[in-house]
């Protein structure tokens, strides 16, 4: 009974982590498709592009997942713009003993439509990658 008490807690959790994160605009996720997994441990970095220049709003770090669910800062206005998410493959190859041709991959973007939800996925080899707008 203790079990599946403990069970029933953790499914729980579970299924509220997405809510945690579901009033935050913008998501992303990593995906290694050499191996099929997701890929942990990507910096990430947000930023904004201003009259001036690009703005940087905010950085974070793929989870076990391949995901950071809540990307875009807290108490901030989510206002129409270009945007841009940067991912840094070359530390995460290099932490895996792997060459890669992208350092980098920044991914620009277009949000039109603040109401909506914008989750950028990326599949990621050592010589190669992919993006599109996900759900």
């Amino acid at each position: 009974m203790r079990l599946s008490r403990t069970l029933i807690a953790a499914l729980g959790l579970c299924a509220a982590a997405p809510a945690l994160a579901a009033d935050n605009p913008l998501s992303v996720h990593v995906l290694d498709i050499q191996s099929g997994q997701p890929s942990p441990g990507v910096e990430v970095q947000l930023e904004q592009r201003t009259e001036s220049g690009w703005e940087a709003l905010a950085t974070g770090t793929t989870a076990e997942s391949g995901r950071i669910s809540a990307l875009y800062p807290d108490g901030r206005a989510f206002t129409p713009g270009v945007y841009r998410v940067t991912f840094e493959t070359g530390d995460w190859f290099a932490d895996h003993d792997t060459r890669t041709f992208f350092p980098e991959i920044p991914v620009p973007f277009e949000v039109t439509d603040t109401d909506q939800h914008y989750h950028i996925p990326l599949l990621l080899s050592p010589y190669g990658y992919s993006t599109y707008r996900g759900s």
